[in-house]
């Protein structure tokens, strides 16, 4: 294929399917990416009794991990629209499919600390080329099933991950105890390097840019001071050093905006397009996005310890409980896509986050309620209404912030969309420290132990419902319908995902 070829223009060709395939091959590494995740949340407590990880360890090992995607997300974008997006989609998977292997042969904590932060890093490299290679390769009207089986992914590999970690760590493979949750990712990973390097299009932006060193150090530079203080603080007793880089990190993400729009009137080759941020659609979801990682990141974490140390359930009796929520996620998202926003626009997105707020707010009175005899199936409706709200949420919302972004931006934006999320969920796991442990005594007895998580994760829950409320209000600033609206010349046809004249180009294929 020449670079004046349009992928998939043929809808009964060879090319349509080589563009299907391609979907495929990337929804597989965004699977792994999110397996990942719920996978080291459900096997937390094996490692911290295994391992002998200490409680900050343990904090690290998600924080560590949500740390370094953020702080590379924007630049894994960058690299895609400069150096070709399949390009660095390979090297990413095949440095997560690494990273993996050293996750699951780390001999100590410390190690397994510093193979997730690296696990992290080459995730940054692959997940921004997810979207970007969607959002290049598929014209407008064909996104809203796209992002539609997108959602449906995000909650298919909320299901199989507490599960799949669950069992694996249960069965304790060759008295492997935890490891196979990492080890697991490596014939995935080497299938998707294969397979990518020959159904993947390569795809760059249509002109040529060039990587804004200074502008990595400084969004690098800004979130580290930002994020370390939160993961440590509690910790290090909340020191004075930690206020202060917190408040300086204020101060480096002011310079990084001026010398970027400096950039950008130089050469045109900023790492933060601050173009984007003039788009409505862009800039409100980016906050709706932020928040939200800061709720989900809050949750999962203390979820999973409530669970399992807290009430003493097993790992798999755990995984199995969260699986009402995971089904609920997969099948709104679904729905919500392909059915409901096309009809009801911004209002689906702000059912989602009332309903998220409801299902927390009856999580914490079941929880009040029954206590410690708590069981599986009286938490079920809570969840299902959390992962409906939820639902309804994830899946559109990035539609919505991707809507009227310009192809040749999609790198860029598609990084700044994961990278606010993950600043938001690293956000919320360092306030775990404050929401949740902050309420648990010192020096606890066995027989308080329980008593104590229980009380510590209604509380926490109650600032989760906070915020989904601030959501809800954000969601405000959403536009009611969003266009589809990408530079370029093409006649307007209807985007499905939105339903909403759009305007379609091609962005820059190669090979």
């Amino acid at each position: 294929m020449t670079s004046t070829e349009i992928l998939g223009a043929s809808p009964a060709g060879p090319a349509d399917r080589r563009r299907w395939f391609a979907l495929a091959i990337v929804m597989t590494a965004a699977f792994m990416d999110l397996v990942d995740v719920t996978i080291v949340n459900i096997a937390i407590p094996s490692i911290q009794r295994d391992a002998g990880a200490s409680v900050s360890q343990i904090q690290w090992i998600t924080a560590g991990y949500a740390l370094a995607f953020a702080a590379g997300l924007i630049t894994g974008g960058r690299l895609g629209d400069i150096h070709g997006r399949k390009r660095m989609f390979l090297i990413g998977i095949g440095g997560f499919t690494l990273a993996s292997a050293l996750c699951g042969f780390a001999a100590n904590p410390d190690m397994l600390v510093a193979s997730r932060i690296l696990q992290g890093a080459m995730a940054a490299m692959m997940v921004p080329q997810v979207l970007s290679i969607v959002h290049a390769t598929f014209p407008a009207h064909e996104r809203g099933k796209v992002f539609g089986l997108f959602g449906a992914i995000v909650g298919l590999g909320a299901v199989s991950g507490p599960l799949l970690g669950a069992l694996l760590t249960e069965w304790n493979l060759f008295g492997l105890e935890w490891r196979p949750i990492f080890l697991i990712n490596l014939p995935v990973g080497v299938a998707a390097l294969i397979l990518g390097s020959r159904y993947i299009t390569e795809s760059k932006a249509p002109r040529a840019l060039k990587l804004d060193l200074v502008g990595v150090a400084l969004v690098t530079l800004g979130l580290t001071m930002l994020l370390y203080p939160l993961t440590r603080g509690r910790e290090l007793g909340w020191p004075l050093w930690g206020y202060l880089s917190m408040a300086g990190a204020l101060v480096v993400f002011g310079a990084l905006v001026a010398y970027e729009r400096r950039k950008a009137a130089r050469d045109g080759s900023p790492l933060v397009e601050l173009s984007l941020f003039r788009v409505k659609s862009f800039a409100a979801g980016i906050a709706v996005q932020t928040v939200f990682g800061v709720a989900l990141g809050v949750f999962f974490l203390v979820w999973t310890l409530y669970m399992q140390i807290g009430l003493g359930w097993s790992p798999l009796r755990a995984g199995l409980t969260g699986v009402p929520f995971s089904i609920a996620v997969s099948t709104a998202a679904g729905l919500s896509v392909q059915k409901l926003v096309p009809r009801f626009g911004r209002r689906v997105l702000q059912a989602g986050a009332l309903l998220m707020a409801a299902g927390i707010l009856l999580y914490i009175w079941e929880s009040g309620r029954y206590g410690m005899s708590i069981a599986s199936w009286q938490m079920a409706l809570p969840l299902v209404v959390m992962g409906v709200g939820m639902g309804l949420i994830v899946a559109p919302l990035t539609d919505a912030v991707l809507s009227e972004v310009p192809r040749e931006h999609a790198g860029s934006a598609s990084g700044l969309i994961n990278t606010v999320q993950q600043m938001g969920n690293a956000l919320g796991l360092g306030l775990v420290s404050v929401v949740f442990f902050g309420e648990l005594g010192d020096r606890l007895t066995a027989a308080q132990v329980g008593p104590a998580f229980v009380n510590a994760f209604q509380h926490a829950l109650g600032w989760v419902a906070a915020v989904m409320a601030v959501i809800f209000l954000l969601m405000f600033a959403l536009p009611r319908r969003s266009a589809q609206h990408v530079e370029g010349g093409a006649q307007p046809q209807e985007d499905l995902s939105l339903g909403t004249p759009a305007r379609t180009d091609e962005p820059e294929l190669v090979g």
